[in-house]
């Protein structure tokens, strides 16, 4: 067994795929639209499905927004240096909700940020 992919429900699609590709440098996989259920499923990641885990992005035609509710938490990606990476999403307009620095009671850099519609995402540093 292997994770396949998390899917998460965005509002609008071209803005998300620009984010997940334009700001966290993943590529578009594939998309697909779904005429009769009126939906459309985009699949991003940094490696192609068969190699590694993706992020599904489903938007619902109808639905402009979601209630992120409290039960999700965050989806983590690991980078070469976490404070560049925060002031690389503030200079093309992205939204940094905690600074990288290191976790509380811990030595791990991290940071967090917000896609379009709210889901956080935790930079993780890569370790030397």
């Amino acid at each position: 067994m292997r994770l396949l992919h998390t899917m998460i429900r965005v509002g609008d699609l071209d803005r998300s795929i620009d984010f997940y590709t334009g700001l966290l440098g993943m590529k578009l996989l594939r998309r697909q639209d779904f005429p009769d259920g009126k939906f459309t499923l985009a699949f991003v990641g940094y490696t192609d499905e068969r190699d590694g885990t993706v992020i599904e992005l489903t938007h619902n035609w109808d639905t402009p927004s979601y209630d992120l509710g409290n039960g999700f938490g965050h989806l983590a990606v690991e980078v070469e240096d976490a404070y560049a990476a925060c002031e690389k999403i503030k200079a093309q307009g992205g939204t940094v909700v905690r600074e990288a620095g290191p976790m509380k009671h811990g030595t791990t850099v991290i940071a967090f940020v917000t896609d379009p519609d709210g889901y956080k995402i935790e930079f993780i540093q890569k370790k030397k």
